[in-house]
């Protein structure tokens, strides 16, 4: 049976004047209702949306906690497979004679800040410690917690959830992308990654379903790591000497929520109206120097020895048992208090959470690499964008973390970092390294995180408010309407603030665990689309057939 030629064109209607002009007005309006509806929900009728909320949620995690581990190990596995199979590793994200637009340094910058930088601040100390002290393996009675046999299973599971899972979900969706808007010259939006499947269909309601989706998917994903970015930016606020900002826990009162989302919003909307050639792009590879400087001073002034066993033997144990990690789904024996029940409770709290969060992450993150990485392999992407960044992950955590854990078995820190909350715990490490040198080089210290920490919000949110802009154009990476952009600036420090405000962090976790669901359903499509066009690509040649946009010209 002869292959049919590979579909170039997907018109998208958008409208010629008035305010939506160049936008595809059905995906715009809509999700702009959907989210405005969120917020307005949460604010008036906080108990009513929270028990609704936490219903679905709860339903989710115990229907679909499958769904969930196996679809991310469908995408690490997908990912690996594009890269070492010859057909599809050397094919570019782009034409024959396609150049990457950004540097190796510049390009990994904006990748690492808006994909996962920010988390780091929060979780390369606060995750490691938690897992010191409980684990699946602790639960098991494998290990004790909080001793130093414990140390090895404490990485074993932190590198699960920043690993090669994490950046497979955002490897999936920019190849997908870049694949089908570069090669194929279809617009820069998620519709277009499911053409091998539903063929010009997706011109219609079918593609705008897709792309509200996917929308409301990046909004609740950047909400989620916002929600954990702001707490953690009121931690070193208050750490630097502003006062008045947390309440008697140390977590960030109203006065604190506010003025963080109103500092980072309004940074992040200036920011995104210059665009990502000079905004973003700055403030990325600042982000990234000055964490190449922390990471420095851990690397110098930390556990240095215990960081690098812990590295080393970390990733051994991680790869060993990453199948097993990958595959294995805990289910509750009804007993409350049981194995099993403490195991699925472990799952759902962490891995399901995980996956998807970084599921809800993956439009914006996705798009947004395939908006970088124009000219570059599939190869070169999935290693670039997927076994990269979970290396540098490991070292932030085995030298952050690692050296946390080591001040609390050997250092006398006695509680003073564990204690902390998770968003303080890196300032309390370091004050706990430094203020007994030096009051002043504690304080320095606090404010460059704080700069950095300030940076990689900014960087995430201006680039998830383009992001969302070039889906609601119909793909158009061109400059868009001011207006558009500052609604969503508002938008989205709206949703974040509205839902930290009627019930914290857990309120935004549970929004972003339902906004996923369906999202994850449109990548698994993307996986299938994705090895079905590689497929009929390699057909086409051997037949004689353009396979990019170009030479089909």
């Amino acid at each position: 049976m002869a292959v049919q030629p590979a579909l170039t064109e997907l018109p998208i209607s958008t409208a010629d004047s008035g305010f939506y002009r160049g936008f595809s007005q059905t995906v715009a309006v809509t999700s702009k209702v959907l989210i405005a509806a969120l917020v307005i929900w949460a604010i008036v009728f906080p108990e009513q949306s929270g028990a609704v909320l936490n219903k679905i949620n709860a339903l989710i995690l115990a229907s679909f906690n499958y769904w969930y581990i196996w679809t991310v190990t469908l995408f690490v596995v997908v990912c690996i497979a594009l890269a070492i199979w010859p057909t599809a590793g050397r094919l570019k994200l782009g034409t024959a004679d396609s150049k990457p637009e950004f540097s190796n340094f510049s390009w990994f910058s904006m990748m690492f800040g808006a994909g996962i930088g920010v988390g780091m601040l929060t979780w390369a100390v606060a995750e490691p410690v938690y897992h010191f002290n409980n684990n699946p393996d602790v639960i098991k009675g494998l290990t004790e917690g909080a001793t130093e046999g414990n140390i090895r299973a404490a990485y074993k599971w932190s590198f699960l959830h920043w690993g090669l899972g994490a950046w497979a979900c955002y490897a999936i969706a920019g190849l997908a992308l870049g694949f089908f808007s570069y090669r194929r010259g279809l617009p820069l939006t998620m519709r277009s990654s499911l053409t091998p499947i539903f063929g010009k269909t997706l011109s219609g309601g079918l593609g705008n379903i897709v792309d509200i989706v996917a929308v409301v998917a990046t909004i609740l994903g950047v909400a989620q790591t916002l929600g954990f970015g702001v707490e953690q930016f009121v931690s070193g606020l208050t750490r630097i000497g502003i006062d008045g900002l947390t309440n008697e826990e140390g977590t960030a009162n109203t006065t604190g929520i506010l003025v963080a989302i109103v500092v980072i919003m309004c940074a992040s909307t200036l920011s995104a109206l210059s665009g990502v050639g000079k905004g973003i792009k700055w403030l990325s590879n600042i982000n990234m120097g000055l964490s190449i400087a922390l990471l420095t001073f851990f690397l110098l002034f930390g556990a240095t020895f215990f960081g690098l066993k812990a590295l080393v033997l970390g990733i051994w144990d991680y790869l060993v048992a990453l199948p097993a990690m990958s595959i294995d789904v805990w289910s509750s024996d009804g007993v409350e208090g049981s194995v099993a029940s403490k195991l699925e409770g472990w799952q759902g709290g962490w891995s399901v959470f995980y996956w998807a969060w970084w599921i809800a992450f993956a439009p914006f993150v996705g798009l947004f690499l395939a908006r970088i990485s124009k000219g570059r392999t599939i190869r070169e992407f999935v290693l670039g964008a997927m076994i990269v960044p979970s290396l540098m992950c490991f070292v932030w955590f085995t030298w952050a973390g690692g050296t946390a854990i080591d001040l609390e078995l050997n250092g006398g820190a006695n509680g003073v970092i564990m204690n902390a909350p998770d968003g303080d715990k890196i300032f309390a490490m370091t004050n706990f390294m430094l203020e007994p040198i030096s009051s002043t080089l504690s304080w320095l210290m606090a404010a460059m995180i704080v700069v950095l920490l300030m940076t990689y919000l900014v960087t995430t949110a201006d680039s998830a408010v383009l992001i969302v802009n070039t889906i609601n154009a119909a793909g158009d990476e061109g400059p868009k309407a001011r207006p558009h952009i500052l609604f969503w600036g508002v938008a989205l420090g709206a949703v974040v603030a509205a839902l930290l405000l009627v019930g914290g962090l857990k309120a935004i976790q549970t929004a972003m665990v339902i906004g996923a669901l369906p999202f994850s359903v449109v990548m698994v499509l993307q996986c299938v689309a994705l090895v079905k066009a590689i497929y009929n690509d390699g057909r086409r040649e051997a037949a004689g057939q353009p396979t990019t946009v170009e030479s089909a010209s």
